[in-house]
């Protein structure tokens, strides 16, 4: 359940605009800073695809003893999705 809870806050930071709204000035042209946080998105879309394929290995394998090593491996990279999104955004923003 928690690896859908960080996809859903990565894709709506990524998708809905909140990173937009959490990093970008209130008199800033929208499209100055959405190709500054465009990168960002990217770096951090390069966890999230590590992150959404370990989750989907792990829900679709047979083996016990797989689950919780490809679990572990999906919520670290979420996490760090997640910490390159908020980082980068701080940094470019």
């Amino acid at each position: 359940m928690a690896v859908l809870l960080l996809a859903a806050l990565w894709g709506a930071s990524v998708y809905a605009g909140w990173g937009l709204e959490a990093f970008c000035s209130p008199g800033e042209p929208g499209d100055q800073c959405a190709r500054r946080l465009e990168v960002v998105s990217t770096i951090s879309g390069l966890f999230a695809v590590v992150a959404g394929s370990s989750s989907v290995a792990a829900w679709l394998t047979r083996s016990p003893r797989a689950f919780l090593p490809l679990m572990i491996v999906a919520i670290g990279a979420w996490v760090a999705a997640e910490a390159v999104l908020f980082l980068g955004g701080m940094l470019v923003g």
